[in-house]
């Protein structure tokens, strides 16, 4: 196990990525897996995007901020940035002390979003996110899929406030559950894809029994 870094260099822990629109019961998801790890013995960091470091968190107000005005390129630097801090001050050194990191959200959030969502260069954002993580990738994504129709019901039904991603138009968050699903088709070594319309406890299984079968997690 260990997900890798800038010049291969492999780090000792588990880093597992939530990804998918809003509404689609990613943070159902890592609460439940890091409950059924932590039984099982394994020393579990949990965490999320944008935020997970205290700079993170600070970034994370401004840019979910409906309030907040500013351009796609601006918006993907402030990602870029939160994530950098984030890297650095919780997911590294957690997994170069061996635990398991469960991260809501990560690059793949950033591809999904200002690239196919906002429509800048996939090689750009590719790019300075690269440079932002030093070029740690994660070792499982999870990818959960929902009807963006049912995922906005599902916001709604949260009662809470919309933030600027949310708030974006139905064609947004289609365009944006696409390139989540390429992603996969992308890279199906690395992505494990979940339709969420399922029962959460299903879904919490069958991620446990992959991380069991193909990363040799013992539960």
């Amino acid at each position: 196990m260990g997900a890798y870094g800038e010049k291969g260099c492999v780090v000792t822990g588990l880093f597992v990525v939530f990804e998918g629109a809003d509404g689609t019961g990613k943070s159902t998801q890592v609460a439940a897996v890091a409950d059924a790890l932590r039984h099982s013995g394994k020393e579990v960091v949990v965490t999320r995007e944008p935020g997970g470091s205290d700079v993170a968190e600070t970034l994370r107000a401004l840019v979910l901020d409906p309030a907040t005005q500013i351009d796609d390129m601006t918006e993907t630097l402030i990602f870029a940035a939160a994530r950098a801090d984030h890297v650095a001050k919780t997911i590294v050194p957690a997994l170069d002390s061996g635990k398991v990191v469960l991260s809501d959200r990560f690059v793949g959030s950033s591809i999904a979003y200002q690239s196919a969502g906002r429509g800048l260069s996939e090689d750009a954002v590719a790019e300075i996110n690269h440079y932002a993580t030093g070029g740690l990738n994660p070792d499982l994504t999870v990818v959960l899929d929902l009807d963006p129709a049912v995922a906005g019901v599902r916001r709604d039904d949260r009662g809470e406030m919309i933030d600027r991603m949310e708030a974006a138009p139905d064609g947004f968050q289609e365009t944006v559950r696409g390139s989540f699903l390429a992603q996969v088709q992308a890279a199906p070594d690395r992505h494990l894809l979940e339709p969420a319309a399922q029962a959460p406890e299903t879904i919490t299984s069958q991620i446990l029994t992959h991380l069991e079968t193909t990363y040799g997690v013992k539960l």
